[in-house]
């Protein structure tokens, strides 16, 4: 049997869109129940021009954060992330406003350079520590028990 493929693997290409891809892997890995909820806005990326006339139609908007957590935690709403290239990317104008606008609504907001970023800044916005060979949610002290590997991720 293949050894799984890890979130580091999937982030080598070094695009935001494999950045995306190694923090979801994480996520589907990481046993936190809270991020079943975690979804993608596609609303980046190149298109053939029918394909972004259409998407327009249908209320796409440009500057969108990439990644949502639909989940409150203490006086917010919910988290928006906009995950960046480490050292290379750049927050758009649109960005910047629609970022403004959700913190101004009551929504966590957060610019994450790389995956690692974004995967803390989750957990910072969850609650969880790591301890004893776990995550522990300093919420209500549920722990989710990791194995070796999910060790090496959190380092």
């Amino acid at each position: 049997m293949a050894n799984p493929i890890t979130p580091e693997q999937l982030a080598k290409a070094g695009t935001e869109d494999a950045l995306q891809k190694a923090l979801f892997c994480w996520c589907s890995t990481s046993g936190i129940p809270e991020l079943k909820w975690l979804f993608h806005i596609p609303n980046g990326g190149s298109r053939h021009i029918a394909e972004a006339g259409k998407l327009k139609a249908m209320g796409v908007k440009r500057g969108v954060p990439d990644i949502f957590l639909p989940i409150g935690r203490n006086s917010f709403k919910g988290l928006w992330v906009e995950l960046k290239k480490p050292k290379t990317g750049i927050v758009s104008d649109d960005q910047q406003e629609w970022l403004d606008f959700l913190t101004n609504e009551g929504y966590a907001t957060r610019v994450c350079f790389g995956w690692e970023e974004a995967r803390n800044a989750l957990l910072e916005y969850l609650g969880y520590v790591w301890v004893d060979q776990r995550f522990v949610c300093s919420r209500n002290g549920r722990g989710v028990f990791f194995d070796k590997l999910a060790a090496e991720w959190w380092k």
